[in-house]
């Protein structure tokens, strides 16, 4: 999106990823989404007196995993801060964070938009614990605090100031969701917070190298919000650079029923935050082995994948980029494909009736009842030319999800096989035609169209089971003597 003829606007994104671990941080509690409030804690998370923090080598384990696929530089000495600043539901009054040693170093991320490919340049990805839920609308007198999201383990994906416009952001995004998913990082579910965006933005004139005053638009839990978010606020910034009005460095929220930002407080800078080496924690050390084991347990990226199917399948770009972006769309690809050579009409399948299937029920890949060989039957008996495809999708299709029978002993239990004997079909073609001699007459002078017409009559006398493809052929042979 082009925003100004004058104007560039620069984006950074935070992004905060919940880690899959069973447990938190520092201490052994339920890390799960979900129970009753305060039913994920003990006295480390309340931060007792005489308790200490241990840290997850899980969370080591899976920030590395992101490291290494957003093609970082690995920290090898570690330690974590403690990071001083109000939080009401974090009972320890600070949260524990990296802060001069991130465990990643730069990288990059891929993405495509309609102007192209490029990286986006990553600062960092650091760990740090998430904090609890403070709510406010629960009774009329009082908020109250649920401690069961604190001390979560979460990794924090920084970008350097490398995206322009809320596109470009989005496209992010949708592929840091795809990627923590295909590691197994993170659940990417933005619905319930464990995948949370931030949005730092500033516009400067076009040519200018120094960056503008910023503002940072919190926790947006959607692709599409975080796109909405940054197209309002950088025209907002953008119209007050126009007015000669001053840009207060600030924390802003999106609200979604009006589609505008709102100011919530005036932006803290790093120093505010007090950092401090936690003296409970000692530095942790990254090893060459460690790292080489992880790299080697790395799944295949989407990207990657992409490119396989295509060659491997010669499936084109589409295709192969929406099968590719699910991991399980792809496991049931793959395995359809090992039970036919009819890769396209796999991927049109995958595409076309079982995606709508799919829509249709609110059903996720995996809860696809059908068996990939299944589908494989199908394709193949329309290969075949036993039955039309639209016989297959409208009337096959549905018959083996309810049943789970072979393809082919439901066409015939359901006299759906194909009627291709030429000497039936032809004088089902010779009734047609001479019920018809104007339009044969036509047909002959010149109008072509009409071939569609006698191909539709004896296809409604055979009941639907004539071969198209024999049927247009003979008909197209009559017409021509």
């Amino acid at each position: 999106m082009q925003y100004s003829d004058k104007y560039e606007a620069v984006i950074g994104l935070e992004v905060h990823a919940q880690l899959l671990t069973k447990s938190k941080l520092f201490s052994a509690d339920d890390a799960s989404f979900g129970g009753g409030p305060n039913t994920h804690i003990s006295p480390i998370t309340l931060a007792h007196p005489g308790t200490l923090p241990k840290l997850n080598k899980e969370a080591i384990e899976l920030a590395v995993r992101m490291g290494l696929a957003c093609n970082c530089e690995i920290e090898t000495i570690n330690y974590f801060a403690r990071k001083h600043y109000f939080y009401p539901d974090l009972p320890k009054g600070y949260q524990l964070s990296q802060h001069t040693t991130p465990v990643c170093k730069g990288g990059h991320v891929k993405i495509k938009t309609p102007t192209g490919e490029r990286n986006v340049q990553l600062n960092r990805i650091h760990m740090e614990e998430d904090a609890g839920k403070s709510m406010h609308d629960q009774y009329e007198d009082y908020s109250v605090v649920d401690c069961n999201r604190a001390g979560v383990p979460l990794i924090e994906i920084v970008t350097e100031p490398d995206l322009h416009n809320g596109d470009e952001a989005a496209a992010y995004l949708t592929e840091l969701r795809k990627m923590v998913r295909t590691l197994g990082v993170c659940d990417g579910n933005m619905e319930e917070g464990s995948m949370r965006c931030d949005a730092n933005i500033s516009v400067r004139l076009k040519g200018e190298t120094t960056l503008g005053t910023k503002v940072e638009v919190k926790n947006l839990n959607s692709v599409r919000f975080l796109k909405k978010a940054i197209d309002f606020e950088v025209m907002r910034l953008i119209d007050l650079k126009e007015k000669d009005e001053p840009i207060i460095q600030q924390t802003r929220s999106f609200n979604s029923d009006d589609e505008t930002t709102f100011a919530i407080r005036t932006k803290e800078d790093a120093n505010d935050y007090r950092y401090l080496t936690d003296p409970d924690l000692p530095p942790f050390v990254i090893t060459d082995e460690f790292v080489t084991a992880i790299r080697a347990s790395l799944p295949e990226l989407p990207e990657q994948r992409k490119q396989r199917l295509m060659q491997q399948y010669q499936l084109p770009e589409y295709d192969a980029a929406i099968i590719a972006d699910d991991k399980e769309w792809s496991d049931y690809f793959e395995n359809a494909a090992k039970q036919t050579s009819l890769f396209k009409q796999t991927a049109n399948w995958l595409l076309g009736p079982i995606k709508s299937y799919l829509n249709e029920h609110e059903m996720e890949t995996g809860g696809f009842p059908l068996q990939p060989a299944r589908l494989a039957e199908l394709i193949n008996l329309v290969e075949e030319g036993k039955v039309s495809y639209t016989v297959a999708s409208q009337k096959l299709f549905p018959a083996v999800l309810q049943t789970g029978k072979p393809a082919l002993q439901l066409a015939q239990e359901m006299n759906l096989i194909q009627e291709r004997n030429a000497d039936a079909l032809t004088v089902l073609i010779e009734q047609v035609l001479g019920s018809m001699p104007e339009k044969v007459t036509e047909y002959k002078k010149g109008k072509k169209g009409l071939i569609g017409l006698f191909v539709g009559e004896v296809m409604k006398k055979s009941k639907g089971k004539a071969d198209p493809k024999l049927l247009n052929q003979l008909v197209t042979e009559k017409l021509s003597q």
